[in-house]
């Protein structure tokens, strides 16, 4: 079975993390699997030998996902998108794929529909049935307008044969962030949560007493790392290790420890051995992105929360409020963001203690590949 993902990514690095665990997956069972990436390159994330085709970059103006800015910061235009179209169809065409995998399209990334929709229609046209479906994690952005849930029922009823949901109906259905409609329950196929094998304590053990900041592998999270260091400083004593995402934040890690002097705190890259440090950690201060929520349920490390709200951005904070009614996690929300708050939340997790993770499903990765399969078998 021959497997194609098309996954672009616009501010973090998230949905290129999880469509990578997804193919490494596919790969892993003996199955083809080809990733089409059309975000900004992400060097950190390792590919395990799957196959990537890197697209003409873009990203998003931060939370403005209506404007798309290419690597070097100029406005996209019809020219660019074109030459990415060109890229998705011809390793459409000489793959040959069994299966197609949309991550997030058609609820999301509605701005680069176009290429969405080329891939879909060469899909349904070929000769040698194809089976095309749509990967999206557990909490969507809610739609602004019934409309476009109504535009996203007619795309998925139109050319998907199903939507896997990366999430347990248990705990977190999709209806509880977007409207179900009766056609699109029957497509949707629940995974459980899609994470990497437990990463297991780090070898040296790094990270060991330390209070772990991130952000993802994006370059967002300022406000979040500049409040960390004004807590780090407000309690010499504690051991702060903190991790900058981005293509080339060496100036942003230069300045953060600048403000640092005086505290315990260590800046330095993303690393990829970031998942490994959180077994050894006496807290995690972090956004509350789909990844790095199941990074730290794995690991158990006590966490603080700061969800991502810019621009009315809701995903993170539903997810993280859902996760805080266990007394190891503390939602700290933006407009509550102070040093002290940030202390006193950090400390009110270390008390509680680590967080026990074995009632929880991480083999959504696996789970998926054997959905695909079944529904191949049936076309």
């Amino acid at each position: 079975m021959q497997v194609l993902i098309l996954v672009t990514h616009l501010l973090g690095t998230g949905h290129l993390s999880r469509a990578l665990t997804l193919a490494k997956a596919f790969q892993a069972a003996g199955h083809g699997v080809t990733v089409i990436s059309g975000g900004l390159p992400a060097p950190h994330l390792k590919t395990g030998g799957v196959t990537l085709h890197q697209l003409p970059a873009l990203r998003s103006d931060g939370t403005n996902f209506t404007t798309l800015l290419t690597a070097t910061n100029t406005a996209v235009d019809a020219a660019y998108l074109g030459q990415r179209e060109k890229v998705i169809l011809d390793v459409f065409h000489d793959l040959q794929p069994d299966v197609v995998i949309t991550e997030l399209f058609p609820f999301g990334r509605r701005i680069l529909r176009t290429e969405f929709s080329a891939l879909l229609t060469a899909a349904k046209a070929r000769e040698t049935p194809c089976l095309v479906l749509s990967s999206v994690r557990d909490i969507l952005a809610p739609p602004s307008k019934h409309a476009k849930a109504e535009k996203t029922d007619q795309i998925i009823e139109r050319y998907y044969d199903g939507v896997l949901v990366h999430s347990d109906p248990n705990t977190t259905a999709l209806d509880q962030s977007w409207p179900v409609s009766s056609m699109l329950a029957d497509k949707l196929h629940y995974t459980g949560y899609v994470a990497p094998a437990p990463a297991g304590p780090h070898p040296d053990q790094l990270g060991k007493d330390e209070i772990i900041v991130s952000a993802g592998g994006g370059s967002v999270g300022t406000a979040l790392f500049e409040c960390a260091v004004k807590a780090a400083l407000l309690n010499p004593t504690l051991k702060w290790r903190m991790l900058i995402g981005g293509a080339e934040p060496e100036d942003e890690i230069a300045r953060l420890q600048s403000m640092a002097t005086g505290s315990r705190l260590r800046v330095e890259r993303a690393r990829p051995d970031f998942r490994q440090l959180l077994y050894h950690a006496a807290a995690s201060v972090s956004m509350c992105g789909y990844n790095t929520a199941l990074d730290l349920l794995q690991a158990g490390t006590p966490s603080v929360f700061i969800p991502f709200d810019d621009g009315g951005e809701v995903e993170q904070t539903l997810r993280a409020k859902s996760l805080a009614k266990h007394p190891s996690f503390a939602v700290v929300p933006s407009k509550s963001l102070t040093p002290q708050n940030l202390l006193a939340a950090v400390q009110s997790v270390q008390i509680a203690g680590r967080f026990q993770s074995s009632n929880l499903e991480f083999n959504g990765a696996d789970e998926t590949v054997r959905i695909t399969s079944k529904l191949v078998q049936s076309l």
